[in-house]
């Protein structure tokens, strides 16, 4: 039998969790997988909200589990957060986030999340995790530049009058059917593990029995055969109407950087609810956690997106459907990256360098140099931030308790 201040506490827990969710939502999750379709006209504001939040809550429930397993158990050590330490994270970090979607900047969530649980943490008597900080901050390093990078080539290739678009952006498409057939789905796996396309077709056909070897020349003719359907089905879209095929294809990577955003980042709201949630407590199976996580994220996604949407769609750069797509591939391979990988990303930090290392591509046609400086103090402010109020915030209530 669980204590009524025990179910309270829980109580008090989830609900910070949800806001958090619906913070993210309406700003990282929400608002940044479709901006760069919104700013190449492909989409409206309004549509893109409401398909970003339909795409988010399937893939924080297919895709979620990594990142929040990460957030709620391997970025402190020593024991578990407590019920006071999470619900000090989680207020923190959305109010925080929810600060900068209604003020019309894109906080980093990651950023924001990882410095609020830390803060509680270490405030806690926890100690830190710095072997998974050096994951953390290599990868959020490596974001601008490998996200920037691919950007910048994928938009001078897509400019080059020496490569036809009906060749380059099938060409393109084949390397993101590549990504798409080896990422994981946790329907397609055995239990609760995850499987992508080309594997499960494989055990489809030799079975779950079969030898590495076979197995492993299976998945490379699978992944082929799949990127070859792909920018097939483009090529030919592209041949009927040029235009609209390279719409298509744009709205189709934003649903797949969508998705990969409910993966990510309804870890950064559930996970430091995992260490309250088990047998002692209330036991909530984990694909469940993740189906409610996801209906937070979709909430926000209709209810706040919107504002954020415009903001990264026309402040950052003015993008046509070129350097959309450039700005696209890359947030997907990275955002699926994280996911594997079970490490806290921010979406507003890999869209923005996309965007930004397009935009250059072009000469850096309306790439705003102000709102790009006021974005990165914005994410740095709000690690530091994030965490000092957090580690402040516990001390104080828990002197008071």
């Amino acid at each position: 039998m669980v204590a009524t201040g025990t179910l309270v506490t829980l109580l008090i827990a989830g609900l910070a969790s949800l806001f958090m969710a619906w913070a993210i939502g309406a700003g990282s999750s929400g608002s940044t997988p479709f901006a760069p379709a919104v700013g190449a006209n492909a989409i409206s504001v309004m549509r893109a909200g409401f398909v970003v939040g339909l795409l988010g809550l399937a893939g924080a429930f297919l895709q979620g589990a990594n990142v929040t397993e990460a957030v709620g158990t391997e970025l402190v050590v020593g024991a578990p957060l407590t019920p006071t330490a999470a619900i000090v994270g989680l207020l923190t970090a959305a109010v925080l986030v929810a600060i900068g979607v209604f003020a019309g900047y894109p906080i980093a969530t990651a950023f924001t999340v990882t410095g609020a649980v830390v803060g509680a943490g270490l405030a806690l008597g926890r100690g830190p995790a710095w072997a998974k900080y050096g994951e953390i901050a290599t990868l959020w390093l490596l974001v601008p530049f490998v996200g920037g990078g691919i950007a910048f080539a994928t938009a001078r290739l897509l400019r080059d009058d020496r490569v036809p678009e009906r060749v380059a952006v099938p060409v393109l498409a084949a390397l993101v059917g590549v990504l798409l057939a080896n990422i994981e789905f946790v329907l397609l796996g055995p239990g609760t593990s995850g499987r992508g396309i080309a594997a499960a077709a494989v055990r489809l056909v030799v079975g779950e029995t079969a030898g590495g070897e076979l197995v492993l020349v299976g998945k490379l003719l699978a992944t082929l055969a799949f990127a070859l359907l792909v920018a097939g089905l483009l090529y030919a879209d592209i041949r009927r109407d040029e235009a609209a095929g390279q719409r298509h294809f744009l709205l189709a990577l934003g649903g797949l950087v969508a998705f990969s955003a409910g993966g990510s980042q309804v870890g950064l709201a559930l996970g430091p609810l995992l260490p309250l949630l088990g047998p002692e407590t209330v036991a909530v199976p984990l694909p469940a956690l993740l189906f409610v996580g996801g209906l937070g994220l979709l909430v926000g996604s209709w209810t706040g997106a919107p504002r954020m949407i415009k903001a990264l769609a026309q402040d950052y750069s003015s993008l046509g459907p070129r350097r959309s797509i450039a700005a696209l591939i890359p947030s997907f391979a990275i955002a699926q990256s994280a996911v594997f990988f079970g490490v806290p990303v921010s979406f507003n930090e890999i869209i923005v360098s996309a965007i930004i290392g397009s935009g250059y591509a072009a000469g850096g046609a309306g790439v705003s140099g102000r709102k790009m400086v006021y974005t990165v103090l914005a994410w740095i402010g709000s690690l530091g931030l994030a965490a000092g109020v957090s580690y402040a915030g516990y001390l104080a209530v828990a002197a008071v308790l």
